[in-house]
């Protein structure tokens, strides 16, 4: 399934597109916009601001303080830097914010495919099975090939056939051709390495008499 956004839509996030030397447009990946752990730290931000400034509201209104919060400043004052639950504590902020860096420092959406770009605010995605199903169906075009099986990655595809006649190598030639003419029709921006295998199918041991 192919995605067509104008630039700056909702869904997707990306840069000002710039232009190579030849003046066609720099494609870059679709990122993603990463709205669920995006609420959830604003939930968690909001809900423990919102929580403890009440508290503090509280206490200058000449209110007893919140049991937690003087058994968590009980417990910061008196433990020690090396206690287990104030290691653990800290390996889970760790881990929390380093996983929050890599969420908005990568891309994300593996699964689409940049296309190459016709109109400088327009942008083109297509989803990797769909070009997968559609090298597919060109490869069972080619006489001989029996079955087939296409994985499209970021950088390669790789197609392996079974050929139940023909010789092997007019099957893979032809599986080639027919399969780097189709990913050059799909208009993607960046070309993808192609990797072909094909053999005959396994044979049916006979039956013993």
């Amino acid at each position: 399934m192919s995605t067509t956004t104008p630039e700056g839509a909702p869904g997707t996030r990306a840069p000002a597109p710039a232009a190579d030397d030849g003046g066609t447009p720099r494609v870059r990946r679709f990122w993603a916009v990463r709205r669920i752990p995006a609420a959830l730290l604003a939930a968690v931000v909001l809900g423990g601001a919102g929580l403890l400034l009440y508290d503090v509201a509280a206490v200058r209104a000449d209110r007893p303080a919140m049991s937690w919060r003087t058994r968590l400043a009980h417990a910061l004052a008196t433990r020690p830097l090396d206690d287990t639950v104030v290691v653990a504590g800290a390996a889970v902020a760790v881990a929390l914010g380093l996983w929050l860096i890599v969420l908005a420092l990568t891309p994300g959406l593996r699964g689409i495919l940049p296309m190459r770009r016709e109109h400088t605010d327009v942008r083109a995605g297509l989803d990797r099975e769909a070009a997968a199903l559609t090298l597919r169906d060109r490869v069972m075009e080619v006489s001989g090939v029996r079955s087939v099986r296409v994985r499209v990655g970021r950088a390669k595809v790789a197609v392996r056939a079974v050929s139940h006649f023909r010789a092997l190598d007019e099957v893979r030639a032809d599986v080639e051709a027919v399969t780097a003419r189709g990913l050059d029709e799909l208009g993607l921006a960046h070309p993808l390495a192609l990797t072909v295998r094909v053999a005959r199918p396994p044979r049916k041991e006979g039956k013993a008499s």
